[in-house]
């Protein structure tokens, strides 16, 4: 089950304890690792064997400073959220019984916090920060670094991705975060993420990504990183930041037994969450274009039913009739390999490039059917919300 929260890492251990174990297997027999340095340190010399001592120290010590610099470069533009008069249904951070000793400098003693999160500034005077920790809220401060209280103007969310932009009430020089490409982003490439949990503000925890693409019932829209990065109550809405301090990603839910962290999170890929955040900033809300067809992976059943490589393409698994597909002559079963020219493999990703092409425009559609290639016009329409 998925839980709201804002996920440690235990990977560095695993995946240091899965290295050992390659080394010491029949195939690898230690005696060849040794007999590999012996043979290095005997054509190198002894500044070989420096080579490989240094080497190995300086490994963490590198490690580590990446993360210092990254974490260094990031946590002045993460902010922490607390919110007054939601309803119970709206307290999904688990954290009422924390609110008692919350100190607040401009906080309304007839309005007893009801929510916190974390947050992003994106803008001198925007933050970005996930929907669920400010949805129906009668009031939102935004707390610095450096303790200042600021008062919330505008609250904009966006439910099916769970993304909210707050505009600041008063004039503010918020510091501003390095927002990086989430499309580069690798399975195994190191993450922190950073936030409030249980109040603890700048808290940052390391781990990895662990897959991409993944979706959740409650967040239909978004097509999230999956790391094992700690989140927990407070962090929802804090920045997932890879190693050159760049947000990748606008941490958003757990998957949990006990509403705690047990070793996966969840994060808005920053892509999709800025450019919700400028939809929302600029139109109020999130203009999704649709072509009326049921999307299905290209897996092996249908790959070796359509005599295709697996995930070539997406399935039209059913075109809506009277649609935009149909009307631009898709058919069912057809595989979509290229959309407005862009190449798509996965459902999640060609709903996107749908999704962001502004409604009425034509868009060139490559398919493949019965094994012939075929360039198809589709125009699209707006999506219902």
């Amino acid at each position: 089950m998925a839980g709201r929260a804002s996920a440690g890492s235990e990977s560095v251990g695993r995946e240091g304890e899965e290295r050992v174990l390659a080394v010491r297997s029949p195939r690898f027999p230690r005696f060849l690792s040794n007999v590999a340095v012996f043979v290095f340190v005997m054509i190198s010399g002894t500044s070989g064997l420096e080579a490989v001592s240094d080497d190995l120290s300086s490994s963490p010590r590198a490690l580590s400073k990446a993360f210092r610099d990254a974490s260094s470069k990031a946590i002045p533009s993460v902010v922490t959220i607390i919110v007054f008069g939601q309803a119970e249904e709206g307290e999904e951070e688990g954290m009422d019984e924390e609110f008692e000793n919350v100190p607040l400098e401009s906080g309304p003693s007839f309005l007893p916090p009801t929510g916190l999160g974390s947050g992003v500034a994106i803008a001198k005077d925007v933050v970005l920060t996930n929907n669920h920790v400010v949805r129906d809220a009668k009031r939102v401060i935004v707390r610095l670094q450096d303790g200042t209280e600021l008062n919330v103007g505008k609250v904009i969310g966006d439910v099916t991705s769970d993304i909210a932009t707050l505009r600041l009430a008063e004039d503010a020089q918020l510091s501003t975060a390095s927002l990086g490409n989430s499309e580069a982003v690798e399975i195994g490439d190191w993450v922190l993420a950073i936030g409030s949990p249980f109040q603890l503000e700048a808290t940052v925890s390391a781990g990895i990504i662990s897959a991409k693409d993944r979706a959740l019932p409650n967040i239909p829209r978004a097509s999230l990183l999956q790391t094992d990065a700690v989140i927990n109550p407070g962090n929802s809405g804090g920045p997932l930041i890879n190693i050159d301090g760049e947000v990748i990603g606008i941490n958003t839910a757990i998957a949990t037994r006990n509403g705690v962290f047990q070793g996966i999170g969840f994060a808005v890929p920053i892509d999709q969450a800025r450019w919700i955040a400028e939809e929302l900033l600029e139109h109020g809300k999130v203009r999704r274009s649709k072509i009326g067809v049921q999307l299905a992976e290209l897996k092996r059943a249908f790959a070796d039913q359509l005599g295709m490589e697996m995930n070539s393409g997406v399935v039209a698994y059913q075109v809506t009739k009277g649609s935009p597909a149909e009307k631009g002559g898709m058919h069912s079963m057809d595989v979509i390999t290229e959309f407005g020219g862009r190449r798509v493999r996965r459902p999640a990703e060609l709903r996107q490039v749908i999704e962001r092409r502004a409604a009425g425009t034509a868009q060139k559609v490559k398919v493949v059917r019965h094994g012939e290639e075929l360039e198809l016009e589709v125009t699209l329409e707006a999506a219902d919300e």
